[in-house]
Order: structure tokens, then sequence, then C-alpha cells
């Protein structure tokens, strides 16, 4: 082993950036597997002395089934940057859940925008109500199981994160109501995909919580690097050395001044890594 990239953390964002799972959940087509360039890649940046991990919205369990195909040699950033969790020793590190007065306000939404799905995170699982087309296209492309729920009182009174599920159009609504409401300064509300709009506390993000695990890794500021295709990405692309994206990326991801690599299908992960093999 190395150790050129000693020192270095690579954070990846995993869905449409690391492996296209949008045409499988839109299509209702089995996800591919990762790449054995992306593999072949990271392990090559593991070997010689880099860090790698992924900053997902994904819950613990959704995330399960890539442990052992995903290279990984730190702990990841899960829910949306609201927990840390260390698969290696099957702990969390840190977890950040919303305020109970976010939560009391869920009927009120469901009220105004009755098309919606909800989805409550918390540590246990994943649980549903009025599960729409858009929140079984979200889980279609997961074997983790989601528990439906009869009634919003139902939901725990616990959680890290909300997804509501709607078309962007809705969902934009959606976003612009809540931010028009004073409890509002108690979250964070951003889109994941277009079809995905995502509630944490306030002040919570993946950028917040790279720089969190960058600490606990003892790597410098000067030696991150982030990549990721959507909005809920930006916060770490700015707190990165140099933040990248796929070119499947979002608008809004593009305009933030990220490097444009490789899309999501053509090994946007292994065209990174050479970057910087280049760079130390």
């Amino acid at each position: 082993m190395g150790n050129k990239f000693q020192q270095v953390l690579l954070m990846s964002d995993f869905d449409n950036t690391i492996l296209n799972t949008e045409t499988a959940r839109r299509n209702n087509l089995p996800v591919p597997d990762i790449s054995d360039r992306n593999i072949e890649a990271i392990r090559y940046f593991i070997q010689e002395g880099g860090r790698f991990s992924v900053a997902t919205g994904r819950g613990v369990t959704f995330f399960q089934e890539y442990v052992e195909k995903l290279p990984m040699n730190a702990p990841c950033v899960v829910f949306n940057g609201a927990a840390i969790y260390d698969y290696a020793t099957s702990r969390y590190l840190e977890v950040l859940q919303l305020p109970e007065k976010v939560l009391r306000q869920l009927p009120e939404i469901y009220r105004r925008f009755p098309s919606v799905a909800i989805e409550v995170y918390d540590t246990e699982g994943v649980y549903v109500f009025q599960s729409n087309l858009y929140s079984r296209q979200h889980h279609s492309v997961s074997k983790a199981e989601v528990k439906e729920v009869q009634a919003i009182s139902e939901f725990p009174t616990s959680a890290l994160k909300v997804i509501f599920d709607q078309n962007t159009e809705i969902l934009s609504e959606i976003k612009a109501w809540i931010l028009e409401q004073e409890w509002s300064r108690d979250c964070e509300v951003v889109f994941s995909d277009k079809t995905l709009l995502e509630m944490t506390i306030s002040g919570t993000d993946k950028g917040q919580m790279v720089r969190q695990l960058a600490e606990i890794l003892e790597i410098p500021g000067e030696h991150i690097y982030c990549v990721g295709d959507a909005d809920n990405d930006i916060s770490m692309l700015r707190i990165a050395k140099e933040g990248f994206a796929p070119d499947n990326c979002f608008p809004a991801v593009r305009e933030s001044g990220a490097t444009i690599v490789a899309d999501c299908d053509h090994d946007a992960i292994a065209e990174i890594i050479g970057i910087l093999d280049k760079r130390y």
C-alpha cells in the first residue's frame, strides 16, 4: 500500500453519481451494477492511503445492500446529512433529529397538498403515508422494508428526515409554502430529486456532516473533495477543496461552479480519481 492520498478524503453522493438508479426507478427496470472501472479506481485510491465514503440521502437500511459491493474505508453521511453512520462498527456517530414542532405540521401540509406521499425516517426504519407513484418509484430501487401507515398520527414521534413525493410543480409549491411559515426556521428543505423534497433539522446538510466527518478522521479541509448531482449535494461541494459533479447533474449544481466530469453512466468517480492521481 502507498501513501499518495494520505490524509485525502473523497466523499461521493450515491444515486445518479456513482450509480444510475433514476433510469431503473422511472422505467421499472433492474438497477445496474456499480461499474468495474469505478470500483477499481476506488480500490486504488484506498490502497494509496485515501479515505473514501458516501454522503447519501438514503437511510442506513436503504444503503445496506451496497456496503459489501462498494469499497469504503470511512463512515457514511446518511439521511441527507442528518447522521453519520459507521457500517464497520454498526453504530451511529452523530444523529440530528427534526424538532417535534416541525413534525406537528405534517397534517396541515397534507391538508393543503392531499396528493403528496409523505415518508418519515427514523433510526429504526421508513414509514410512508399516502403512497403514490413517486414514492413507489422511490422505493423500487431498494430492498429495504417500508412500513405503510394509515394515518399521520401513526408516524414515529422522532425523525431524522421527512420526504415529500410528488411531481416537481407540486413539490415546488410545498417548498414555497413551508418557507413562508414561521416554523420553517427550524428545518432545511431541499430537492434531492425532481420528485423528492426532503426536510431535515435546520443547519443540517451534507456539507456540515462531511466537515464533521473530516474532523473525526483528522483530515484537513484542503484535502476534502466531494462529488454529487443534485441540489442536496451543493452544500458539500461548496465546503470541498474542489467540488465535482457528473454531467447528468441538476442545473443548480452546474451553476454552483462544480467541476463537471463524465455522467453517472460513464464512470464519474474513476475520472475524478484520475484527476486527483495527477494532482498528488
